[in-house]
């Protein structure tokens, strides 16, 4: 008779490190990981050692003290005398301001400009063509620059608005003044403010904001419910109640008793001296490279919608035509809505190339994150190492924030598969 048993098991050897196939793998990916972070910690140390002995020991107490010069483009208050922390804030923030005013504006015009390039007009489609290859095969800072001496040149100076019969006016009820200096336009003040709080010194944070989109992300969140209880009643009885009024006086009336308990108004721009002063002075410099930014970066975008629109089959237009859409309702209630899967992927590296593009605003004088703490702070403190980590890092993580929520919106349109 035969009996059978289990094979004794194999006792493990240091060569099978190297021999066995099961470890080999881990093996070599360990010696690397190894070998890089000796490398990295050599270079780190090395780096150190050498500021150490020009007596430049890194550190980052050079950003508590006064940065000593001025900023002209800014939204929160500033002077020569605030740290370096402060100015290094003033500049991240008319760095996102840039990026935002960008990429809204180079989406409008590249969705815009993609569509066109398929219209059957073919004027329409050759001049969006001439559009896309004219800005995208061109170097921004060319363009911004181009932009940049357009608005000082073909704008009035301030000195046109002066006198009984002057040579230019203010526009839109006499609000807003557009000068070779920059727009000036309507500045919102509350009367009644509930005043800032200070953010460890650097910036402040006003309450009056706050309060505002308290209140306004409470009326949307009472309009979105409003809505899926008129989506609810649809599905259950067939007729969908009337409730654009209601969530119309849910979204405005909260707001604007807000904005009436604050006593808001708005604070105009008037001609003093040889320039104007009050209300909100948007310079060239940001104008200029927020138009470049935007144009150039649409042409990318428009070639994206272009590509994503394509990427639907033709049957599905033509089931919708003949269901009796007409074109244009066809085009937003059936061809972008799929689209958008093929489109919204690469359109988030556009967004993320016109955010890093803004690093070139130095060129036209505006004074963001690269100009503030990666240029005049970088120059009188001697903090290379130290100010260009930090501006790496700041950029790194707006990067990631922009790539976060584009790829939070992607989820929610992908095809779900069943």
């Amino acid at each position: 008779m035969t009996t059978l048993s289990d094979p004794p098991a194999e006792s493990f050897k240091l060569s099978m490190l190297v021999y066995d196939t099961r470890y080999r793998a881990i093996t070599f990916q360990i010696i690397a990981l190894i070998a890089f972070l000796t490398l990295v910690g050599w270079l780190a140390n090395n780096t150190i050692q050498n500021l150490a002995d020009l007596g430049k020991e890194p550190s980052f107490g050079f950003m508590f003290e006064p940065a000593g010069y001025d900023i002209n483009q800014r939204l929160i208050d500033y002077s020569s005398q605030s740290s370096h922390l402060r100015a290094a804030f003033v500049g991240l923030l008319n760095t996102l301001l840039v990026a935002v005013l960008g990429c809204i504006t180079a989406t409008i015009v590249g969705v815009i400009v993609g569509v066109l390039r398929l219209s059957g007009n073919w004027l329409i489609a050759r001049l969006m063509t001439v559009y896309v290859e004219m800005f995208r095969n061109v170097p921004v800072l060319m363009w911004i620059v181009l932009c940049m001496a357009i608005l000082i040149e073909s704008l009035p100076a301030p000195s046109a608005f002066r006198g009984d019969d002057p040579a230019s006016t203010m526009k839109l009820f006499d609000s807003v003044a557009i000068t070779n200096r920059g727009v000036y336009v309507p500045e919102p003040l509350f009367a009644r403010g509930l005043g800032d709080i200070s953010v460890f010194g650097a910036f402040d944070i006003s309450l009056d904001l706050i309060a505002i989109l308290l209140v306004l992300g409470g009326s949307i969140f009472v309009s979105r419910r409003i809505g899926k209880k008129a989506d609810a009643t649809q599905e259950a009885t067939g007729i969908r109640p009337r409730t654009w009024h209601i969530r119309t006086g849910v979204l405005l009336l909260p707001v604007i008793v807000l904005l009436g308990l604050l006593g808001f108004h708005f604070g105009y721009p008037e001609l003093k001296g040889f320039n104007f002063a009050g209300g909100t002075h948007m310079r060239n410099s940001l104008i200029a490279l927020w138009l470049a930014l935007s144009l150039y970066t649409a042409a990318f975008i428009a070639e994206i919608v272009r590509a994503g629109i394509l990427a639907i089959s033709s049957g599905q237009s033509e089931a919708a035509a003949a269901l009796g859409l007409r074109s244009n309702r066809i085009m937003s209630l059936v061809i972008l809505p799929q689209a958008l899967r093929v489109i919204i992927p690469p359109l988030i590296s556009q967004y993320l190339n016109l955010t890093k593009n803004s690093s070139l605003a130095i060129a036209v004088g505006y004074m963001d994150i690269t100009g503030t703490l990666m240029g005049i702070t970088l120059n009188q403190t001697g903090r290379e190492l130290e100010t260009v980590l930090l501006g790496m890092l700041v950029y790194l993580a707006i990067s990631l924030s922009i790539s976060s929520v584009m790829n939070l919106y992607n989820n929610r349109v992908k095809l779900v598969e069943r």
